[in-house]
């Protein structure tokens, strides 16, 4: 079962969000409100205490989330995944929603809490998509891939180039787990300032 990941002992955020008014650099601002439809996430509030990590995070997340060939339902797989086995809530929020509009059913969404369990069904989960799941595992638990869990997702999706996109996917969306629960990022609204 998905766990839960800690809250920090005081509840709240380990560091405080950087308020919309302080946030800065503007033209740094104004590129993460564009590639967020015009909001800025708690996520942002966090990197923008430091504007280099800030930009680069944006640069890289924008072209992982927007400019890569892995087709949505596969890349949110993923994700999901990577986010159900760190206990990283707020990247489970963020991303099931856009699991399903990009066409997973709501049983596929709910077993995905089980990623294990998931990643052997295949009645909810195809052997494409099972092959995602393998591969987010390994990477997400033990870092090293073994030859069966590569070759099965190199013969899944048939190219070099989706199998670099879904490892860089399932090694950016650990990076992005990692950064939230150490840093206790909470969900918009539970601070005031989503």
């Amino acid at each position: 079962m998905r766990r839960r990941s800690e809250p920090s002992l005081t509840g709240k955020p380990r560091i405080p969000y950087v308020a919309d008014a302080d946030a800065g650099p503007p033209e740094l601002v104004r590129e993460i409100r564009a590639r967020r439809g015009g909001v800025l996430l708690n996520l942002d509030r966090m990197l923008l205490h430091s504007p280099a990590l800030a930009k680069g995070w944006n640069a890289h997340l924008g072209a992982v989330r927007g400019a890569l060939t892995i087709e949505p339902k596969l890349r949110e797989l993923a994700i999901c995944a990577v986010a159900a086995l760190t206990g990283a809530d707020y990247e489970w929020d963020q991303h099931l929603p856009l699991f399903i509009q990009a066409g997973a059913t709501d049983a596929a969404a709910e077993a995905l809490r089980d990623v294990e369990t998931a990643s052997a069904d295949p009645v909810l989960f195809d052997v494409r998509e099972r092959a995602v799941l393998h591969l987010a595992i390994e990477m997400t638990r033990a870092v090293t891939v073994s030859e069966a869990a590569f070759e099965d997702v190199r013969m899944q999706l048939g190219g070099d180039r989706q199998v670099v996109e879904l490892v860089s996917i399932i090694a950016t969306y650990n990076m992005v787990s990692r950064f939230l629960v150490a840093l206790g990022v909470d969900a918009e609204g539970e601070d005031g300032a989503g």
